[in-house]
């Protein structure tokens, strides 16, 4: 019998007084669920620089999977966002969950200043907004822990290449619990970000090939 494809989700723990993280809770209500021949593995990830890289590459070492989706929070954002690029440097608005708050570091010295996802992000969207969901292509995954792992996922697959792996980054909006302390912000509920998740993976391991489809910005 064919070996199982395993796709590796991981989100992250809570941060900046949040009581919970819902990149944490949409990735591990997918836990073990399987799409076609592959099943999904959730992992948390510690908020903190340095560590969440490592506790990544655990993982990795742990499941080789042959495809790796990490989810973050993004506050204020309405829609389900997959990153376009990671970029080498560390700036934090605020400290870390481990009190740790890098200004102007590079995320890997002497690397690259940036690593594009592998994932087919404009497939995702289209698939996002066909499945009814609010999406769009983002094109920068802040300076905080989330664009601080993506750019650890994406120099380990670049300096370490496995064939067919493939791999980047979702941002997911706040729940309607956490918006309801800040008015105005939107949100979206869990039940919906399952699902987003669950059209992301099934895109990234039917699509080979990103469409060429527009998802630019003015700013």
């Amino acid at each position: 019998m064919a070996q199982r494809t395993k796709v590796l989700l991981t989100g992250f723990d809570p941060f900046d007084g949040e009581a919970l993280n819902p990149s944490w809770e949409a990735v591990r209500a997918l836990d073990g669920w399987k799409c076609g021949r592959a099943t999904v593995h959730a992992r948390q990830m510690p908020c903190a620089f340095g560590q969440s890289i490592e506790a990544l590459a655990s993982a990795m070492d742990e499941l080789r999977p042959e495809l790796v989706l990490c989810i973050g929070q993004a506050g204020g954002r309405a829609e389900i966002t997959p990153e376009r690029v990671a970029i080498n440097i560390d700036d934090g608005r605020i400290a870390d969950n481990a009190g740790r708050q890098p200004i102007d570091v590079p995320v890997m010295p002497g690397a690259p200043a940036a690593y594009f996802s592998t994932l087919p992000i404009k497939a995702m969207v289209r698939d996002l907004r066909a499945a009814g969901v609010p999406a769009s292509v983002s094109n920068t995954a802040g300076t905080f822990v989330c664009n601080h792992i993506f750019y650890g996922l994406m120099h380990r697959m670049a300096t370490h290449p496995v064939a067919g792996q493939r791999g980047g980054f979702i941002h997911i909006p706040y729940l309607p619990e956490q918006a309801a302390r800040f008015p105005g912000l939107p949100s979206m509920p869990l039940a919906a970000m399952v699902e987003a998740l669950r059209v992301a993976v099934a895109t990234a391991l039917a699509v080979e090939k990103d469409i060429a489809e527009t998802g630019g910005q003015f700013h």
